[in-house]
């Protein structure tokens, strides 16, 4: 039986990324393959061709989740004792795709969302769904303390939220559970206002509310936050397995630093 979906302004934006990987999975050589993105977006009742959504940016959307999965699956063998946030997931597998048998991982979004999700995953002793916005506070206080590394995602959200709220939820985090790296992709300030006409963008009616140009901002925010590293998606090994136009593309972008910094991958390490 089909899950039927009602989803309204930001919150639909989150078929945007699942199709995007259930459209790659299918390729002869994708930038990753999510057998469970094919299986959601086969079982949903949702006509996803309303969402406008461009070639290019199903690309974007696999190769974000791809390059922060590599990132998190070298976390995670770094040491047991593990904590993983994955704040606004959606309907994204990447616990299923990272295939770590020893890391408590939550999957934490609004109420409609992990209702979705309950159609299609089920919690266990290290898999968890909480029910929550992420800028709610008791959520927070349900996460185990004193665990040797915590990792927070934040794919796809933080350019939803305004700056004080995304300030507010690292120090939140911060007080509750101790030190942690936070890894998130963010739009340029640019990209940011830009954004808005997307044609996914338009048809969900979501609002874009925060974008970044130089990541040493955020070491100002206090919180002894500090920066480990910019990854770009301009360029990576990861973009060899595009066709020879995509790749082309993509190498030219990488030769302008504004379209290198329109969109990427920001990881720091906070406390």
């Amino acid at each position: 039986m089909m899950a039927k979906i009602y989803l309204s302004e930001e919150k639909e934006t989150l078929l945007i990324p699942l199709y995007g990987k259930a459209k790659e999975s299918q390729k002869k050589a994708p930038i990753l393959i999510d057998k469970k993105a094919v299986e959601i977006v086969n079982q949903i009742d949702y006509n996803f061709n309303r969402l406008k959504i461009p070639k290019k940016t199903n690309i974007m959307m696999s190769l974000r989740a791809k390059l922060i999965d590599n990132f998190v699956k070298s976390f995670l063998e770094k040491g047991n004792e593990s904590v993983v946030l994955h704040l606004g997931c959606g309907l994204d597998s990447r616990y299923n795709r990272i295939e770590n048998n020893n890391a408590h991982w939550y999957d934490i979004d609004f109420k409609e969302v992990i209702d979705i999700r309950r159609h299609f995953y089920e919690e266990t002793d290290l898999y968890h769904l909480i029910s929550s916005s992420v800028t709610e506070n008791k959520w927070i206080e349900g996460i185990p303390k004193g665990k040797k590394q915590y990792i927070v995602i934040a794919e796809g959200l933080f350019m939803y939220l305004k700056e004080n709220d995304i300030k507010a939820l690292i120090n939140n985090l911060l007080n509750s559970i101790g030190k942690f790296t936070l890894i998130f992709d963010a739009f340029s300030v640019y990209t940011a206002k830009k954004i808005k006409n997307h044609p996914s963008i338009k048809k969900t009616g979501a609002q874009i509310w925060w974008g970044i140009d130089n990541p040493a901002e955020l070491t100002k925010w206090g919180m002894a936050i500090k920066l480990i590293q910019e990854q770009y998606f301009t360029v990576n090994e990861e973009i060899n397995n595009l066709d020879t136009v995509t790749k082309t593309i993509f190498k030219i972008a990488n030769l302008f630093s504004a379209a290198r910094k329109a969109h990427r991958l920001l990881i720091y390490q906070v406390g």
